[in-house]
């Protein structure tokens, strides 16, 4: 009988990777295993993410530098875990990378992601400041985990302050207004250019908010990348 290990987070916790779930391949809904492309050869899928400040305050700490550090700082420290904890191990790296993953349906089933009005995904102890830094596939020793079960912060916020603090009054309807986000992101001297005046005006995990250098960072990348699709 193959025996199981308690999983070794403290290692991927120490390099602000400090959240970690463990899917059984075959129990993923055929909608999300088919975003992995193949998969032969693997039984698992390892969901890393990070919550606060802390995985940004490593990467700084690393030197690493580029367009992508945040990517990079992921995939040397992976690498070194895997090495450490699972030597010979053979593992792939799905996301960073060209698949596209399908990340918010991941984090729902691992019970990280609820939904907001402003479209960034939250849970009750990080509020909005967690993303999603890798999707790996592997065969561990380790039993897959149990979905976190916490509910949405959402369903019982009674003032709703990140509606009332969007410029472009994108979360006014009943549905996000794209459009407005986009126009007013884009727009000279906008005030969401590098931030997201609705996001930092939700309380839930305030005190885990990321530095104004990482979301200078993140919202600066996105809007780049919306510069470059749309042509603006």
């Amino acid at each position: 009988m193959t025996e199981v290990r308690p999983f070794p987070a403290r290692q991927l916790d120490v390099a602000g990777l400090n959240r970690q779930h463990l899917f059984d391949l075959a129990a993923l809904p055929e909608t999300v295993r088919a975003t992995l492309d193949d998969t032969a050869g693997f039984s698992q899928l390892l969901l890393i993410g990070h919550g606060g400040r802390q995985l940004w305050e490593c990467v700084q700490a690393s030197g690493i530098g580029g367009s992508d550090p945040i990517d990079d700082y992921t995939r040397q420290t992976l690498a070194a875990w895997f090495a450490r904890e699972l030597p010979g191990s053979d593992y792939r790296i799905r996301y960073p990378g060209e698949v596209p993953v399908g990340l918010q349906a991941l984090g729902e089933l691992a019970g990280w992601h609820h939904p907001t009005p402003f479209r960034v995904g939250i849970d009750a102890e990080w509020g909005s400041w967690f993303a999603y830094r890798a999707a790996v596939l592997c065969t561990t020793p380790f039993s897959p985990f149990f979905r976190v079960d916490h509910s949405s912060p959402c369903a019982t916020c009674d003032g709703r302050p990140c509606v009332s603090a969007c410029p472009a009054n994108a979360l006014a309807g009943k549905d996000f207004d794209l459009d407005a986000c986009l126009n007013w992101r884009m727009a000279p001297q906008s005030t969401c250019a590098d931030t997201c005046r609705a996001r930092l005006a939700c309380p839930i995990g305030d005190e885990h908010r990321y530095d104004a250098s990482q979301i200078r960072h993140s919202y600066g990348r996105s809007l780049d990348m919306l510069r470059h699709y749309l042509k603006r």
